[in-house]
């Protein structure tokens, strides 16, 4: 039997395997910038950004779950705690830029529902829809995703930023989304196989995901480290078209996404520093770090609660 031991820690899934990701249900056009059956990999043109690169990232807690007696009613909720940040890089140096913590809670819509004044600040309420944890893990992650957002620093015309995960609305300019863990197969087989033969640094040819509006280019990268399969160290990229981001033509997509391609290599992890070898990349990994500090203890933080709660 022929097999091989994905070098992520187990506690985080698996960062690629193409026989078990969900087909996508997304309009993908694979031949924007190289013809469907003439695929290879593409070494980038270029060096890598010479300007600052920021990499933007979130982490969220649930701090405790409530129930809100409203009406006769009692509803579940939760408290909960994001924060973002970024952090800058630049060719000698790399330093947290902006931090932002929120603290809110989250409950289905109630007349009596409103904001929580503790010790250790307030609460914002944030309604949704129901009380279903699907329902709250979306309240939570639309809230950090807008945190992150506010956070993303004004880049210069050399500088990038790098956002971990998908774009998700949070795309300006000269922007791409990180994706470390693939869960969606976009490509038919035959684009796949030529993906597991990218040797570090290259990168696939472009393709496009979705349509009109929501449409956005993408493409995958292999970084440096061990190669136990055929899909070890990919990430895939996409940045936004249209008015989102002015990158609508396809030169203009190409010498970008060659850009990032020659500017991440450099900042991917080692196994015996980082569970998720090499995709975390380190100013990410430096930054969850950060941020979770910022997040505070949470047994002081239940505490304030119950307090508040009496």
């Amino acid at each position: 039997m022929q097999f091989a031991v994905e070098a992520w820690d187990p506690d985080y899934g698996t960062g690629g395997d193409v026989d078990a990701l969900d087909a996508s249900t997304d309009v993908v056009d694979a031949s924007v910038e190289l013809e469907v059956g003439k695929w290879q990999p593409i070494t980038p043109k270029t060096g890598p950004a010479t300007g600052v690169i920021y990499f933007v990232d979130g982490v969220r807690r649930i701090d405790a779950r409530i129930w809100v007696t409203d009406n006769g009613r009692v509803l579940p909720g939760s408290c909960a705690t994001v924060a973002a940040g970024a952090v800058a890089c630049t060719p000698t140096e790399a330093f947290v830029s902006e931090v932002q913590v929120q603290r809110a809670v989250f409950t289905p819509p109630a007349e009596s529902a409103s904001s929580i004044q503790t010790d250790v600040g307030e609460f914002v309420h944030v309604p949704i829809n129901t009380g279903s944890p699907e329902d709250l893990y979306l309240g939570i992650h639309e809230t950090m995703t807008d945190l992150e957002t506010r956070t993303v620093p004004e880049a210069g015309p050399d500088d990038l930023i790098i956002f971990d995960g998908p774009l998700r609305g949070r795309s300006v300019a000269r922007s791409v989304g990180l994706i470390k863990t693939q869960h969606v197969q976009y490509l038919e087989i035959e684009e796949q196989q030529v993906v597991s033969q990218l040797e570090a640094g290259d990168r696939s040819p472009m393709f496009t995901i979705g349509a009109g509006g929501f449409a956005r280019w993408s493409w995958y990268l292999r970084l440096p480290g061990p190669r136990t399969h055929g899909w070890a160290g990919i990430v895939r990229c996409e940045m936004a078209t249209g008015k989102a981001q002015p990158i609508d033509q396809l030169d203009a997509a190409a010498e970008l996404a060659d850009l990032v391609s020659a500017s991440l290599p450099r900042f991917a992890s080692e196994p015996h520093k980082e569970n998720r070898a090499p995709q975390n990349l380190y100013p990410i990994k430096g930054l969850e770090h950060a941020l979770r500090r910022r997040l505070g203890d949470q047994r002081l933080v239940q505490r304030a609660l119950r307090r508040a709660a009496d």
